[in-house]
């Protein structure tokens, strides 16, 4: 918390310059961000903004985690709502969140989610943790299913051998104890959400073939619950199931 006049006015200046490239990106895309715009708008000279953000992929990094976080926020809240027994529900709370934020905010969404920024790299060490919320939060409910056995996880399933120290690695990144068969439908779930939304943000469905947009999402996500195992009553599985089987 800025507790200083100074520190005030560094914190509002940066909220301004997040400010002004959320604008600058809704009407110019982020490959047309530039630092000197955003300093025309701020009604300061360029080298004056520069003492705050290094260049321009640094103000992309930045408007890239704030969306990310707000997206994040966004489903936290969605989902705090819901009953915590009610994977299901918890699940569509979560699907919708991402939906109404990527229409809401099309252009932030784009700079997540769509097509790479020319010449620009997120520096993995800043967007990781704040990129990875939304699929954390969702191991979690199916997590949380599974332990309560309100998912219905395939007994047996052919896992590809060289996807097994893959597994075991997000298992140790999420804390989940998800089996194999689990995790690898939490990972197509997640994939089949953001393709779903992305196609409805992007306008790739076309003008007129869906007029029933939310109906044909909450259909989806019906599919995709019944894909992961989602079950609305305790499901039968084996006592002691290893998460490597």
């Amino acid at each position: 918390m800025a507790t200083t006049p100074r520190a005030r006015a560094r914190a509002q200046t940066m909220a301004d310059i997040l400010r002004i490239g959320r604008e600058h990106l809704a009407v110019h895309g982020a490959a047309a961000l530039s630092l000197r715009a955003v300093a025309r708008d701020l009604g300061v000279v360029s080298s004056a903004v520069y003492r705050y953000v290094a260049n321009r992929d640094e103000l992309l990094t930045l408007l890239v985690v704030d969306a990310y976080e707000e997206l994040g926020n966004a489903v936290d809240t969605a989902v705090a709502v819901v009953d915590p027994n009610d994977a299901p529900e918890r699940f569509r709370a979560l699907a919708r969140a991402v939906r109404r934020w990527g229409l809401r905010e099309p252009a932030r969404y784009a700079l997540l989610f769509g097509s790479p920024v020319p010449g620009y790299r997120a520096p993995a060490e800043r967007t990781t943790e704040p990129g990875t919320r939304v699929v954390v939060r969702l191991v979690a409910i199916l997590t949380g299913a599974y332990a309560a056995g309100a998912l219905d996880v395939p007994a047996a399933a052919e896992i590809p051998g060289a996807l097994h120290a893959d597994l075991d690695r997000i298992r140790a990144e999420t804390g989940t104890d998800l089996p194999d068969a689990a995790l690898t439908r939490a990972v197509l779930l997640w994939t089949a959400l953001f393709g779903t939304v992305s196609f409805e943000v992007f306008g790739q469905y076309g003008e007129r073939t869906f007029t029933a947009a939310d109906e044909l999402f909450e259909h989806h996500l019906a599919i995709l619950a019944g894909t992961a195992g989602l079950t609305t009553a305790p499901a039968n599985r084996e006592p002691g199931l290893r998460a490597s089987e």
